[in-house]
């Protein structure tokens, strides 16, 4: 039994050693990878990179933000008189012109009232000279003493009454000529028309809220957008120089973007986003830009001759901050601490952290880290014109 048991301890031992020969094995077999600079710690393998060179040249400073198309001018039309729309001449949707007429309405008993009114009128005009003589006439039958002094007043006072009535009669006649104006009713802006919200044969009224039809003025037009109050001092310390010409362009439109420049500071800050509203006027001949559209919109305020430039993939932002590999003259790689003033697109300009000329890993900074052995893809970095 005793000589049983210290033949299965033996079989346990032999087991055991052997188990722990292959995995010491195992551990010198994939130890040598790590070491041999997986992730770049130190050992002789190469990470493949891209790189790019840190170049100064003139960047722009801009102001990029978001905003919307805003028509020129909106004029609702609506109707001054009640009336049966007899004409239509114009199809929803076209381009109108300043003074075209769009609608008619009814004539005929505005026309009925004018005549009407011009009728009056002349009956008045001929009591008015009638009693004009008569009180001629008792002024002079006064003046010798035929007629009474109170025959005489009530002479003078109808001839005044009636010269009253006359003028009166006069406003009522240019009151119905205008209301007969209102039966054509013409746009007072070339633009272009909404839909059509009333047709032909219905009846409009005056007290009508619902408009016949809305005009947007778009040539030329507004982009309006919202900057932050802190960026309102640059704002006006450039716009104080000369004009400030703006960019708008429409989300993944490939033509060349609109050019405008601002016309509108709003005159306080909108306190509950802390922006402030511009407005910028644009020609927009070509009907791109078209009311209620968003559009991306750069404000160009300045250039800085010296800035120093890299690509935005250059910069990485970590624990610490933002940073950036610099590659050196034996291929390794430094970790650099920068810091960002502003990003154009694909371009970064650096504050601080990165110097002209040197060499910063674009793609591959995961694979890395300081101290890092690196391999450039493709050869030496492009050199970038300044």
């Amino acid at each position: 039994m005793r000589e049983s048991f210290r033949g299965l301890l033996q079989s346990l031992t032999i087991v055991a050693a052997l188990a722990a020969g292959a995995c010491a094995g195992g551990d010198a077999q994939t130890a040598t990878p790590a070491g041999g600079g997986g992730r770049g710690r130190g050992g002789d393998q190469a990470v493949p990179v891209t790189v790019a060179s840190v170049v100064q040249k003139s960047m722009p400073i801009e102001i990029r933000v978001i905003g919307a198309v805003e028509a020129y001018s909106v004029v609702s039309m609506h109707a001054q008189i009640t009336g049966q729309l007899t004409d239509v001449n114009f199809k929803e949707g076209e381009d109108v012109q300043k003074d075209q007429v769009l609608f008619r309405l009814d004539r005929r008993p505005l026309e009925a009232a004018v005549m009407q009114a011009q009728a009056n009128l002349q009956r008045d005009i001929a009591q008015a000279a009638n009693a004009k003589v008569v009180a001629q006439r008792y002024n002079d039958l006064a003046g010798r003493g035929i007629a009474t002094t109170e025959q005489l007043e009530t002479s003078r006072t109808s001839a005044a009454a009636l010269e009253a009535t006359v003028e009166a009669d006069r406003a009522a006649l240019e009151n119905v000529k205008v209301q007969l104006q209102y039966a054509t009713i013409a746009s007072p802006i070339a633009g272009r028309t909404g839909a059509l919200m009333v047709h032909e044969g219905n009846l409009v009224r005056a007290a009508d809220q619902a408009p016949l039809v809305v005009i947007n003025q778009v040539a030329p037009i507004y982009v309006s957008f919202s900057i932050p109050e802190s960026r309102l001092p640059e704002l006006k310390r450039f716009l104080a120089l000369g004009t400030l010409q703006v960019e708008a362009k429409p989300p993944n439109d490939e033509n060349p973007s609109s050019h405008g420049h601002i016309t509108f500071v709003d005159n306080s800050v909108d306190q509950t986003t802390g922006t402030i509203r511009i407005k910028a006027t644009f020609t927009n001949e070509d009907r791109r830009l078209w009311p209620g559209q968003f559009v991306n919109v750069i404000v160009a305020l300045t250039k800085d001759p010296t800035a120093v430039v890299v690509p935005t993939a250059a910069v990485q932002v970590g624990q610490q901050g933002q940073y950036a590999y610099v590659v050196k003259a034996d291929k390794s790689v430094e970790y650099r601490p920068v810091v960002v003033e502003r990003t154009a697109g694909l371009e970064t300009v650096v504050k601080s952290g990165l110097k002209p000329a040197e060499t910063v890993v674009t793609d591959g900074q995961l694979r890395i880290v300081a101290g890092s052995r690196v391999s450039i893809k493709g050869g030496e970095p492009p050199q970038v014109t300044p």
